[in-house]
């Protein structure tokens, strides 16, 4: 048993437990003749990791500290962003720093206009903030047309996106970029991950008198799952538009400590029951905490009602979908191994019992800020 909580213990180890909020930045451009207005959101944890903004090491960044680094900021920026008008360089002014707060903590604001040599008919950006510090970075654009807001997720590792001006045109490539970002935050997010795994372990087996037993017909286990997936989904689907519409914010420390608390609470039910027969219930009310957690790859999404609603129902999807390739992957894995002794009696406790350390370990380091330096976690 000793040798068995070391091994735990080790494999937690080597999972990260930074917060579960990835690394985005928001801009919006204006275009508004031969200039385009810009605004860049850009994390105050990013920057710091790119340039060391605090100075004294007390862990707070201060205006003071941001205001003297002003320069270096709009310099990494700036080398970050290309716009071109009809392919001719739009060239970034002068820029204004502010300061704002969003759910997962503070950012610089970045003020600035990008100059073209004629009013274009279409801009294309080129975007690679941090590409070289985390490649999990991802930048939510919104560019305000005369036709309509237009949006996109922005990847450093991707070509220039272009965007026509005159019209609303690419509400279909958008709705396709925000499918694709819910597919990737999901199959990257670790908690989400082990969540649904822990839904997962016991699809093709039923608990009796206290011990599970396999399901007779793969139907059997295929049914449950997709209630307590749909549950799940639902849920989250709809703690994603509140969130996105600005109605409820929780802080982002609390809903991710309490995303780690679900993990180890759902897996710690499948040693010792304890959260009631009907496992979609439970799904569906995790799946409420889980959705604030997904909605923080939206961000402060500053768009019309049908753009927010294209950028909502893709990323649903997407996260849909990366729930379905796991399900995939562990359901007739699961179909095949349920009257093996070795899954009931092993693979399941097993592996419940490193989704209750991972869950609780991330839950420590996120609840109260512990770095875990020893364990060979990330810090918060």
């Amino acid at each position: 048993m000793r040798a068995l909580l070391l091994a735990l213990l080790l494999a937690c180890g080597a999972l990260p437990a930074a917060a579960h909020k990835p690394s985005d930045a928001y801009l919006t451009l204006r275009p508004a003749g031969a200039e385009i207005v810009a605004r860049w959101d850009i994390a105050l944890r990013d920057l710091d990791l790119a340039l060391g903004l605090d100075a004294d090491g007390d862990g707070a960044i201060t205006w003071g500290e941001l205001r003297a680094r002003q320069g270096e900021i709009a310099a990494l920026a700036g080398s970050r962003l290309g716009v071109t008008g009809d392919g001719a360089a739009c060239l970034p002014g002068p820029t204004t720093l502010r300061t704002t707060t969003h759910g997962d903590g503070g950012y610089a604001v970045l003020l600035f206009a990008l100059r073209c040599p004629a009013v274009p008919a279409r801009i294309a950006v080129t975007y690679r903030l941090f590409a070289e510090l985390d490649p999990s970075h991802r930048g939510l654009l919104a560019v305000v047309r005369p036709g309509g807001t237009g949006s996109a997720v922005l990847d450093p590792a991707a070509p220039p996106q272009a965007f026509p001006l005159a019209d609303d045109a690419g509400a279909g490539a958008a709705f396709l970029q925000f499918l694709a970002e819910g597919v990737v935050h999901i199959l990257t997010g670790f908690d989400h991950l082990f969540f649904v795994a822990v839904l997962l372990l016991p699809a093709m087996l039923r608990r009796e008198h206290g011990a599970w037993v396999p399901v007779d017909r793969f139907s059997d286990g295929l049914v449950e799952t997709l209630k307590v997936l749909s549950a799940f989904s639902l849920a989250h689907a709809i703690t994603v538009a509140l969130a996105a519409l600005q109605i409820v914010q929780p802080p982002s420390r609390f809903i991710e400590s309490a995303i780690a608390l679900t993990i180890s609470l759902a897996a710690l039910d499948l040693i010792r029951p304890f959260l009631g027969r009907r496992r979609w219930v439970v799904a569906g009310a995790f799946g409420l905490i889980h959705g604030f957690g997904f909605a923080g790859a939206l961000g402060p999404l500053d768009l019309p009602a049908l753009q927010l609603v294209v950028a909502l129902v893709g990323f649903n999807l997407g996260v849909e979908a990366g729930q379905v390739m796991l399900a995939l992957l562990m359901l007739p894995a699961g179909f095949a191994l349920r009257r093996r002794a070795v899954y009931a009696r092993l693979v399941l406790p097993l592996g419940s019992a490193l989704a209750v350390a991972a869950g609780g370990l991330w839950f420590v380091a996120r609840a109260f800020d512990w770095p875990a330096a020893g364990l060979g976690l990330l810090p918060l």
